[in-house]
């Protein structure tokens, strides 16, 4: 999770936004900075040789190279512990206005670093033009071609000439580098399970489910994996990298399960395809945050990536042994009826592939020549223990979608609900002078967002205003919103909409037959734990129709 920047005796206040409210300029300056101060930060002593040479690199003193490596050390060993101070004018720093500074970033986003190739004249012209319809003084522009200067090459000759441009700026092309330690490099990719699951009621048939995979290049372990109902997404990401990054033990014995899957802990680098979801904002910055680094599939390489469609391909074969497989295609399934065959709910298969995979680690793998868990026990010993993320909702936070809202004076308001904590009140009181709120959302549960303080790095649970509402997916939200709206009502209100999902969800429950969305419906929402808050006044009966749970105190909420 996003920590707050420390601050040390005789520096100025760092008042950037946070993760994702930061400019791309100024996130770009501290990713760099990152990667010059980290190796220094190691370090039981720092010569002034090697602090002169990062003061070059860099374009700055080497008594604040020094301050950097003490920020460094006294954080959290994420990027936002380097963020760029953001002075009032004092001497050494920054003497512009915050609007002028926001006019700057933004034309240098929107128009310099954009494939037309605009010159550093043609921006610089229309920042004046725009500084002066805002009444602002304009920079001057040898200012503007220091921000453009400070920023990363690689990222300015990707976004201005392709990627190809950019890769001879990152890394040597052409072959696969080698990978010398467990968790340097770690392949993701998606894939939708050959096999027909059932719901937890009455055992129905209610389609294929979707496997998202991390694979460890070096030991070929697998080190993370989801199962859900929704096609991949940033979250099947998010969701990945968390039990990934995270101790499994938790994770194992909820189901049920004994065995040992000791391979945690984040990544050195994540190695992707092209994939929408694989290039959202969250996944960017969140890897940036926490120190992992981005690498894709070149186009026309299929030898880069290989490695997890192995393992997920191997898997696969196992699952094709189970009852209700789909096989891989319709000529291998022949007459076998998947759907009458089906027996495994999502949890079953859930544990199925724990089981798999714990089996998977203790064979012998033919590329290795010995077995991945041993591979991974001998690269730790040599490297040293990975460094494991203590809590799982924190660390996920970082990689949900993101939202921006206005305060307004009861609240936040997305897409008809409610939300309010009395730890907003501060903010309602001064809501006209502050920008829009960086606000993340969890697509599985929407009684509660995670809004990013806007005077530090730390994000806030803010539950739903009223919590009687219940507990519901995003899925259920849209689908209800969709069905008001067929109704003709032009304007939906809150109550109309929970009063809706509670139809659909006694539509469902009381239908003669359950109908395979129906039912897949339902399974998404088993994740949502029942209760109730003692002093919550009572909801309309049809509102809860079918014992779902409603919206509860976040103390009460079992994260996890």
């Amino acid at each position: 999770m996003a920590l707050l920047v420390p601050m040390m005796q005789g520096e100025p206040p760092v008042v950037e936004r946070g993760l994702l409210a930061m400019s791309d300029v100024a996130w770009e300056q501290a990713v760099r900075r990152t990667a010059v101060i980290a190796p220094l930060a190691v370090l039981d002593v720092v010569g002034h040789a090697a602090a002169d040479h990062a003061a070059g690199e860099l374009n700055i003193s080497r008594r604040q190279v020094y301050l950097l490596i003490r920020r460094y050390r006294q954080g959290s060993g994420v990027v936002t512990d380097l963020v760029p101070w953001r002075s009032d004018g004092g001497r050494g720093g920054g003497r512009l206005p915050a609007p002028v500074e926001a006019v700057i970033d933004e034309l240098i986003r929107k128009r310099y670093l954009k494939r037309q190739q605009l010159s550093l004249a043609v921006v610089y012209r229309e920042i004046v033009r725009a500084c002066a319809a805002q009444g602002l003084s304009p920079p001057s522009r040898s200012t503007v071609a220091r921000r453009i200067v400070a920023m990363h090459p690689a990222m300015v000759a990707r976004r201005r000439e392709g990627a190809d441009a950019a890769r001879p700026l990152q890394a040597a092309g052409g072959r696969v580098p080698e990978i010398c330690a467990p968790l340097e490099q770690v392949q993701i990719d998606h894939t939708v399970i050959d096999l027909i699951i059932v719901d937890e009621r009455d055992r129905q048939p209610m389609g294929r489910a979707y496997l998202t995979a991390a694979i460890d290049v070096y030991s070929r372990c697998m080190v993370g994996m989801v199962v859900t109902l929704e096609a991949p997404s940033a979250v099947s990401a998010g969701l990945c990298l968390a039990h990934m990054a995270c101790d499994k033990r938790a994770w194992l014995e909820g189901l049920g399960l004994r065995e040992d899957w000791p391979m945690s802990g984040k990544p050195r680098q994540l190695y992707l395809d092209n994939a929408a979801e694989f290039h959202s904002e969250a996944l960017r910055r969140g890897c940036e945050q926490h120190g992992i680094k981005l690498g894709y599939r070149p186009l026309g390489r299929p030898h880069y990536g290989g490695i997890v469609e192995r393992v997920i391909g191997t898997m696969m074969a196992q699952v094709h042994e189970l009852p209700g497989t789909t096989f891989s295609n319709p000529v291998q399934r022949r007459t076998y009826d998947s759907d009458k065959t089906a027996a495994l709910t999502l949890r079953e298969l859930e544990r199925w592939l724990a089981l798999a995979v714990v089996t998977y680690h203790g064979s012998i793998h033919g590329g290795l020549d010995q077995t991945p868990a041993g591979r991974w026990s001998r690269g730790i010993a040599a490297s040293g223990t990975p460094q494991v993320v203590t809590s799982p909702t924190a660390f996920l936070v970082d990689f949900l979608p993101v939202l921006r809202r206005k305060l307004t004076r009861t609240g936040f308001v997305i897409d008809h609900v409610h939300y309010f904590a009395n730890v907003l009140k501060p903010w309602i009181a001064r809501r006209d002078r502050l920008e829009k709120f960086v606000i993340r959302r969890d697509p599985r549960d929407i009684s509660r967002i995670w809004v990013l303080d806007p005077e530090g790095n730390n994000y806030l649970e803010i539950p739903y205003r009223t919590l009687a509402n219940p507990a519901a997916t995003l899925w259920e939200h849209r689908q209800a919103l969709n069905r008001l709206r067929e109704q003709g009502r032009r304007e939906v209100n809150e109550p109309e909409l929970f009063r809706m999902i509670g139809q659909m969800r006694e539509l469902a429950r009381t239908a003669q037959r359950d109908t395979r969305r129906s039912r897949r419906e339902r399974e998404r929402r088993t994740h949502l734990k029942p209760g109730i808050r003692s002093n919550a006044p009572e909801p309309p009966a049809d509102a809860i129709a079918d014992g779902s749970p409603r919206a509860l105190p976040f103390d009460d909420i079992e994260q996890w």
